[in-house]
């Protein structure tokens, strides 16, 4: 190649180069700016952040303070409905107990009782109406004779025929 087309295109080359020196240096100029246009707001920004930041760590620690005081009031209130708890399944325990004996109580005065009523509809069955039945019977039994001795004579040959045929 010949050295002037050698020195035209490292001429060309050396060029682009310098241009894209120039370029990053001005790329960088103005990240330069930026940063210290950022760094001014920062400075701007950072005592608001900093009487922030302290008044949220001095209402962290009053926060914790009050959490600790609740935490163990409501340790405390546990504690007593634990007791209460304690004491209400003991007197429902009881009160089942002693209404389960209690039933059984009821239950064998009841059935006691109706052995008892059993019993005297028995007696009264036996005493008092099987005497009053006997009676009815001894009743009828006169009735009956009464009522063929005042019919007086003897039977029609129909009615002798009729009673005969009844018991063939």
């Amino acid at each position: 190649m010949d050295p002037h087309t050698s020195n035209v295109i490292v001429a060309i080359a050396m060029s682009i180069v310098a241009v894209a020196v120039l370029f990053q240096a001005a790329m960088v100029f103005g990240m330069y700016k930026a940063a210290r246009d950022l760094r001014d707001k920062m400075n701007v920004f950072l005592p608001k952040a900093e009487g922030l930041l302290g008044s949220a760590e001095k209402s962290l620690n009053e926060s914790r303070a009050e959490i600790k005081e609740i935490t163990a009031k409501a340790r405390t209130m546990m504690d007593a409905a634990q007791a209460q708890l304690t004491r209400i399944d003991s007197v429902v325990s009881d009160a089942t107990g002693r209404a389960k004996v209690q039933m059984e109580r009821v239950e064998m005065i009841v059935d006691d009782t109706l052995s008892r009523v059993h019993g005297t509809v028995m007696q009264l069955n036996d005493g008092v109406l099987k005497p009053v039945r006997e009676v009815n019977a001894l009743a009828q039994g006169v009735r009956a004779a009464l009522s063929s001795l005042l019919k007086g004579g003897r039977p029609s040959v129909a009615q002798a025929t009729a009673d005969e045929e009844m018991f063939i």
